[in-house]
């Protein structure tokens, strides 16, 4: 009998990437960041284990959407307590906190659970170009550029 065993987790060499945000589309850059942290590109895919990638997120002020989504978008969170929904449009969260919205749309993309936390921690988003992560060596991630055309 074939039994196909899984990788171990000692044996996975993790990558590190780049990705520039700028004038890129915010789903489709999501999607694919999302994929790589996964590890859905490679071979040793496993959907119960973290076999995915560091990946670092810059120029995240920079990132578009297509549409009125920059009026008529609305991020909310809440307090815990009565009345305390806050929202915010993704024009006012872009220009306050840029970071938060690549990574929410990232962290909606990745599993809900355990394993999705874990992959989240693999995830450095920064506003501008610099970031703390030069010593690992990223490499470019090469996104679809097809994809990432705005209408």
């Amino acid at each position: 009998m074939n039994k196909t065993t899984p990788p171990s987790i000692a044996s996975l060499d993790r990558q590190w990437y780049v990705v520039d945000a700028a004038d890129q589309t915010l789903g489709r850059l999501a999607s694919e960041v999302a994929q790589v942290l996964r590890g859905k590109n490679k071979p040793t895919y496993t959907p119960h284990l973290d076999t995915g990638d560091f990946v670092v997120v810059i120029n995240a002020d920079k990132v578009r959407v297509s549409g009125n989504k920059a009026t008529q978008k609305l991020y909310r969170r809440h307090s815990g307590r009565p009345g305390g929904m806050k929202t915010e449009s993704f024009a006012h969260l872009q220009a306050r906190l840029p970071e938060r919205i690549i990574e929410k749309a990232i962290k909606g993309m990745l599993p809900h659970n355990a394993l999705g936390r874990q992959l989240f921690r693999k995830l450095k988003v920064y506003k501008g170009a610099d970031h703390p992560h030069a010593a690992q060596q990223p490499q470019p991630l090469a996104l679809d550029p097809a994809a990432s055309a705005v209408q």
